[in-house]
């Protein structure tokens, strides 16, 4: 069972955050109401953050590091994406409220920070606006991300359709 442990200093953590794309928009005081409820956790090289069909638990958000997004078919493994830092993972899956579509491994040691579901249903009870902001924000990224899969898939209808 990994460790989670408290970001104990705001001052570090949110100039970090504010590079993350979940994070534009959001103002100063939101963010740091935000960070108190946020964790961080470190995976070392090619360890499993989450598997594919599991359920999603929270937001993994990549503060140094990077992630391979591996999906299953027919038991065979083909790697989607590798993201590294500032991106986030899991994001989908709990707006979704769906099991994780990928597996997600780490790439050499990775660091994240966590915003756990619990902390973002409580968000949504207790301060919409911010709430509407990270929906919309992580809304944006699964659409850059679904642009990106459409790009690999043609490759690969490509290659099918027009052998060398």
């Amino acid at each position: 069972m990994k460790e989670y442990k408290p970001i104990l200093n705001v001052e570090e953590i949110s100039p970090v955050l504010k590079k993350i794309s979940i994070f534009k928009g959001i103002s100063n005081v939101k963010l740091n109401k935000l960070v108190k409820h946020l964790k961080k956790v470190e995976y070392e090289d090619s360890e499993v953050i989450f598997s594919q069909g599991s359920a999603p638990t929270q937001i993994y958000i990549i503060k140094k590091g990077r992630v391979k997004l591996v999906e299953y078919f027919n038991y065979t493994p083909y790697q989607l994406f590798e993201l590294g830092e500032g991106n986030c993972i899991g994001e989908a899956s709990i707006i979704g409220i769906q099991t994780h579509e990928v597996t997600a491994i780490s790439k050499g040691n990775t660091e994240f920070i966590v915003l756990p579901k619990k902390i973002l249903l409580e968000i949504f009870e207790t301060d919409k606006e911010l709430f509407c902001l990270l929906v919309l924000n992580i809304a944006k990224e699964v659409s850059k991300r679904l642009a990106k899969t459409d790009n690999i898939l043609l490759q690969y209808i490509d290659k099918y359709k027009y052998p060398n």
